[in-house]
């Protein structure tokens, strides 16, 4: 009976009303899900592309652990979980960067692309934190040189070696190149309008200042799962071929 209160005494209550908290629980749920979709299918593919697909697993896996802890976080103190999504995104962003790198393997992709684009990630990351949650009074410096970063990552996507890599590999894996490419410009530009929303700024007067977690959840649940299906796709196509 101990056990059974005390396990009840660790399920958060969610109101009906709490947006947020219901964007988290599904966002644990369908990132869950995608993960298990992902494993589950990893035999049927050649061994080259095994590897992409089992990390587009990993990042949904990632993603679901934190977000379960950030629902329970959100339930329990009405804040934003700052910490943990930074954490979330420090682990998986990467791991979306090495997608790139695995499927232009093909066309000769090195080293050096994969850790280049990590190092423009965790730039990103790790300074938005900064301004954030560790320097508030100068998120506009730290918000600049984390959006510095992330626009070296669309032009070495969209421009650079990573799309010369894809045009010279052409058919499916630029197809794929290209959708990823998408997310990135697109997708993932909620990130830094919600670091605007989120901290203090000249931008503030523009845009104002607002809670953007629903908006992050939405997100973060397309961008990964999103990423994930491209490459599952792409693995499908070339099995076939």
């Amino acid at each position: 009976m101990t056990n059974l209160s005390y396990s009840i005494s660790l399920v958060s209550k969610m109101l009906p009303t709490d947006y947020i908290g219901f964007t988290f629980f599904i966002g644990c749920m369908a990132m869950m899900a995608a993960s298990a979709f992902f494993f589950l299918s990893l035999n049927q593919f050649d061994k080259k592309w095994r590897t992409s697909v089992l990390v587009s697993g990993l990042i949904t896996f990632i993603a679901a652990v934190h977000y379960f802890y950030m629902r329970d976080y959100w339930s329990a103190f009405g804040e934003s979980p700052t910490f943990f999504r930074y954490v979330d995104w420090v682990l998986t962003v990467p791991l979306m960067c090495l997608e790139f790198y695995l499927i232009l393997k093909v066309a000769g992709a090195k080293t050096s692309l994969l850790w280049k684009m990590i190092a423009y990630s965790l730039i990103m990351l790790v300074t938005g934190y900064f301004g954030e949650a560790v320097f508030p009074d100068n998120a506009g410096l730290w918000g600049l040189i984390s959006g510095i970063a992330y626009f070296f990552i669309v032009y070495e996507i969209w421009l650079g070696e990573a799309a010369k890599l894809a045009k010279s590999a052409g058919g499916s894996v630029l197809e794929a190149h290209k959708i990823l490419c998408w997310f990135v410009l697109v997708g993932w530009a909620i990130y830094p309008l919600g670091y605007m929303l989120g901290t203090e700024g000249w931008y503030t007067a523009m845009l104002g200042k607002g809670n953007v977690d629903v908006a992050y959840n939405i997100a973060d649940a397309i961008n990964k799962i999103g990423f994930g299906l491209v490459i599952y796709n792409l693995a499908v196509k070339s099995s076939k071929d």
